[in-house]
């Protein structure tokens, strides 16, 4: 049986945000040129259907009402990146992380660099929030979406608005 893989773009204040669904489950939140973007072809057929909730869910947290999101999703990788991935989830609105803490809390102390490979992969950014994690010294390092999102949603998720309108 094969899988039904369908897709909608949706605007946001970080540009337009390309969301996936394989069996109406969110598979895919991807920005425009993010690093380790699927080629098009892979997102199925346009359809905004099954993103209805995904949707409002983004719109609840750009608008500054919404912390935690509660929509499904389904994590393409392998053990170690969906390990990383369920971690990321685990890091609160407004608070960072860094790779080693997450190799920590995985077992794997030592595989900084590991973590964030797999972090570089997270398929459905944002929801899950990759952007939240950071260099050992505080510094913000790699992010697919480019760092001047990550600066943003990381100003946007501290409640400095004056910081996010700089960028």
């Amino acid at each position: 049986m094969s899988s039904i893989t369908q897709h909608t773009v949706v605007d946001s204040p970080y540009g337009p945000l390309t969301l996936v669904a394989t069996d109406g489950v969110l598979s895919g939140l991807y920005m425009a040129d993010q690093r380790h973007r699927p080629a098009e072809e892979s997102f199925g057929v346009p359809d905004p259907e099954p993103f209805p909730e995904v949707i409002e869910q983004l719109d609840a947290y750009f608008a500054g009402e919404l912390r935690e999101f509660t929509v499904p999703v389904r994590l393409h990788g392998t053990p170690f990146q969906r390990g990383v991935w369920e971690q990321l989830q685990r890091i609160p609105y407004g608070e960072t992380r860094s790779y080693g803490q997450l190799a920590d809390r995985l077992g794997k102390s030592g595989a900084s660099r590991a973590v964030g490979l797999a972090n570089g992969k997270n398929p459905v950014g944002i929801i899950v929030p990759c952007h939240r994690v950071i260099g050992s010294t505080g510094s913000l390092t790699g992010y697919g979406g480019g760092l001047d999102r990550k600066q943003r949603l990381l100003a946007f998720e501290s409640g400095v608005p004056a910081v996010a309108a700089l960028f």
